[in-house]
């Protein structure tokens, strides 16, 4: 789950990491009193679940209260284009209004686990403000790294290490290691998935602040964080993605063509392969789970058919705990109670896979049984193809 820029900052806060003073804002008046509390001279800052913010105009400077208003009255409801959103872009729902500081140096900072290492890793670069795969691509040396060890945190030692490397003056490397340090603690006591402070900065007076914070919590470990779970954007989520949370499923959107319905993650991402493999391209994730009902397979196909650019389905199917006639059920309620009118092929595996299979051919519509993945993936890609040229 992603947060918010002014949620992370709340979060960085509790933990001691440095923060501007700032206040989040839903109206231009809000961002007016804002401005107004904090002095006058602040920044505007369009709050989406996107990088890029400032290149497609989603920060601004405003010297003063009035300005601050005007600005917020152009950037609500505005929509905010960046490389990460994509050409659809985010509507502006929320602004973070903050005080300015008299940057001297921009560093980076973040927090990821390691999937081959098995552990957590600490990045720091000299090169902050600047997007941290654009830094891995033109300049990887200026990538510093420490390893966290389960349970014990980043030590000072570690901390010292990456503000030394990364050139900060000794009288700011105190500050700037607490800094650190409180910012690993905030990571792992949140279960958070990634946290990110892109630029942290040194002031001109000497202080060490976080001037941007990013955080992605572990959806799986969100019954221990109801306080974060709380902070959830649904404006900011796919729509579809949201509704087949609703039902437990776990669908993922994607830009191709052939829808796919499997159980299981790992049979899903191997299907996903094989229709790329066939020449096509997946319109989605989704995973209706070893368990699920024939009406969660109704919804399932719903949600899915539902993007418009789903041109033919593929259902794979190994039936363990979910059984290949509950699933046949499903797929033939949804597609009489859905009027589905693109190509559906399937193949299916497992428990009761004859009498799956005598249910789709006793309901009199057009579906096409495959015989093994590949088969089933050069069918839909074929199809989904030939529901283009119509």
């Amino acid at each position: 789950m992603k947060i918010h820029e002014y949620q992370a900052k709340e979060i960085l806060r509790r933990y001691q990491v440095p923060v501007p003073r700032g206040r989040a804002a839903f109206t231009a008046d809000e961002a007016y009193e804002a401005a107004r509390e904090l002095g006058g001279g602040v920044v505007v800052k369009a709050q989406i679940h996107a990088g890029g913010r400032g290149k497609g105009g989603g920060v601004k400077l405003a010297p003063n209260a009035e300005a601050a208003r005007e600005i917020a009255s152009r950037m609500l409801g505005m929509k905010l284009v960046t490389h990460q959103t994509g050409p659809e872009g985010r509507i502006v729902q929320r602004l973070l209004i903050e005080e300015t500081l008299p940057i001297e140096r921009e560093l980076y900072l973040g927090i990821v686990l390691d999937r081959n290492l098995g552990k957590t890793v600490f990045m720091a670069s000299r090169a902050g403000g600047v997007e941290i795969e654009e830094i891995a691509r033109q300049s990887p040396d200026l990538i510093l790294k420490q390893i966290i060890e389960p349970g014990a945190g980043l030590l000072a030692y570690q901390a010292r290490a990456l503000a030394f490397d990364m050139g900060i003056p000794a009288a700011a490397v105190p500050p700037a290691a607490a800094a650190m340090a409180a910012l690993a603690r905030a990571y792992e006591e949140t279960d958070a998935s990634l946290a990110e402070i892109n630029p942290f900065i040194l002031t001109e007076d000497g202080r060490a602040c976080a001037l941007d914070a990013k955080m992605n919590f572990d959806d799986n470990a969100l019954y221990r964080h109801p306080e974060i779970l709380a902070l959830r954007d649904v404006n900011e989520e796919d729509p579809l993605e949201v509704e087949a949370g609703r039902y437990g499923l776990n669908y993922i959107k994607l830009d191709g063509n052939v829808g796919c319905m499997v159980n299981g993650a790992g049979l899903a991402m191997a299907t996903m392969d094989i229709i790329k493999y066939a020449g096509g391209n997946p319109a989605n994730f989704l995973d209706v789970g070893g368990g699920a009902s024939s009406e969660q397979v109704k919804n399932a196909f719903r949600i899915l058919l539902s993007d418009p650019n789903v041109k033919a389905v593929l259902i794979n199917i190994f039936g363990g705990i979910l059984r290949v006639d509950t699933l046949a059920t499903g797929v033939v309620d949804a597609a009489r109670a859905l009027d589905i009118k693109v190509p559906i092929v399937l193949r299916l595996e497992g428990t009761n896979v004859e009498k799956g299979r005598q249910i789709l051919a006793d309901s009199g519509l057009n579906f096409t049984v495959a015989n093994g993945m590949r088969d089933a993936a050069e069918k839909v890609v074929a199809l989904a193809n030939a529901s283009l040229v119509r």
